[in-house]
């Protein structure tokens, strides 16, 4: 009996224009509460972009938001791991070292920050997954921890790049999820981490978890439940860690598998 349904989002839930198809989701989440079932967007998102995403729906949501570092539900946080401060500005330090062209986003408990000379095509594309953002002429006045520092390159050197930040994974949970993107947390956070914890919030096993990914940040994801799903377009890695492939982002994969196992299951 599947009781807790996880999806990523970009690249899983929302298709190549960063949507969903709203009025199918009402129609799959109805039946997702009849059969007793919660239902979890896990994502490098900012908590208030996706409640933006899921409009009036996003109370059902439980959001495992700002890659994962964070859990909210019903408009309340009831978790968050933070990355200590001066550790966080030592990264960025080293990320502005490695490049000077791509952008870093600090993420802190009450905003996204990016450098005030991002030119507004890349703070556009930030924006997609940052609802409350803001600008700094120097990341070092920031003094709040931080929830995640994410790097958004749109000359796909990430694989690159991430090697060069090898010498703080000692203290840091550091992946590239693709060429574009960096995402840096808490040591020991991940996807997979904050799931176990809202498995144990809602008393739900791995085997009554269904689990959808299409990234390499996913990875952990797909070990976090036993019925997981590699998107048609995903990264060969997670295709090998799934159960299963189903279709893609843009053949609306989740929620057509999501209907079918609750037709199943009934």
């Amino acid at each position: 009996m599947i009781k807790l349904v996880i999806t990523d989002l970009d690249g899983t839930f929302l298709n190549s224009e960063g949507s969903f198809d709203y009025a199918y989701y009402q129609q799959v989440s109805q039946k997702m509460k009849a059969a007793g079932m919660s239902f979890a967007a896990c994502t490098g998102k900012q908590c208030e972009r996706v409640e933006e995403l899921f409009q009036t729906a996003a109370e059902d949501v439980w959001i495992l938001g700002d890659s994962a570092t964070r859990i909210k539900h019903q408009g309340e946080y009831v978790y968050e791991s933070l990355l200590p401060n001066r550790l966080g500005l030592e990264i960025i330090e080293r990320l502005g070292q490695i490049a000077n062209d791509h952008v870093i986003i600090a993420c802190t408990p009450t905003a996204a920050y990016i450098h005030e000379s991002v030119n507004e095509g890349d703070a556009a594309r930030v924006r997609g997954s940052y609802r409350i953002l803001e600008t700094v002429a120097a990341y070092k006045d920031i003094t709040d921890d931080f929830v995640k520092i994410t790097v958004y390159d749109p000359k796909l050197r990430c694989f690159e790049h991430v090697s060069q930040l090898d010498r703080f994974r000692s203290k840091a949970y550091i992946v590239a999820s693709e060429a574009a993107w960096i995402d840096i947390t808490n040591q020991g956070v991940h996807k997979g981490t904050t799931v176990a914890r809202l498995q144990e919030m809602l008393h739900v096993a791995p085997e009554e978890t269904m689990v959808f990914g299409d990234g390499l940040n996913d990875l952990e994801l797909m070990a976090a439940g036993r019925y997981s799903f590699a998107m048609r377009n995903a990264f060969d890695q997670v295709k090998a860690a799934a159960q299963f492939v189903t279709k893609s982002n843009d053949e609306n994969g989740v929620l057509q598998t999501i209907d079918l196992f609750l037709d199943l299951q009934q």
